[in-house]
């Protein structure tokens, strides 16, 4: 009897351990930006090489972090990519080793995460944003398009195609 009881309170604690483990960070929000995952070699569009790229997920499934390198090796940066319950949006936040920062935020619309800076003052006072588009394309490549937006100006920063790394 003491181990029919002893195999029931075991078995009580496996059900009560696997409802406490249940992955709070996968659900289809926070699988959004997936399609991202990867080693990637990256090109411009002149189909020289930008650099390389690795995007993972890392705090049981809530972080997408990216790890980028450009192709001569002087410029890195990494980023924490994030779906935000409390707002309901994708957050990125970009450091480098050069100093730089950037904080964006958005969401996926049909084959594209769209993500933008909130509104910043340049250097001679005039506002400006960023916007940053990834497109999944159905051969697996991902464009990524990254836009400074300058009165009635569009200045285009970088526009990337990121293919599998072999």
């Amino acid at each position: 009897m003491k181990n029919l009881v002893y195999l029931f309170l075991i078995g009580i604690s496996c059900i009560i351990n696997a409802q406490n483990a249940v992955c709070k960070c996968c659900t289809e929000n926070h699988q959004a930006f997936d399609f991202w995952l990867g080693e990637w070699t990256v090109f411009k569009l002149d189909g020289s090489l930008a650099g390389a790229n690795t995007i993972e997920k890392i705090q049981n499934n809530c972080v997408l972090r990216e790890n980028w390198k450009s192709a001569k090796g002087n410029y890195t940066g990494t980023s924490s990519n994030f779906y935000n319950t409390q707002t309901g949006k994708w957050e990125q936040i970009w450091i480098d080793n050069q100093g730089g920062s950037l904080h964006l935020k958005g969401n996926r619309v049909g084959d594209q995460m769209i993500l933008k800076s909130d509104t910043l003052k340049g250097k001679d006072g005039m506002p400006f944003f960023h916007q940053i588009t990834w497109t999944k394309s159905p051969n697996g490549t991902v464009r990524q398009y990254w836009e400074t937006f300058k009165d009635k100006d569009t200045l285009v920063a970088f526009d990337g195609l990121y293919k599998k790394s072999e």
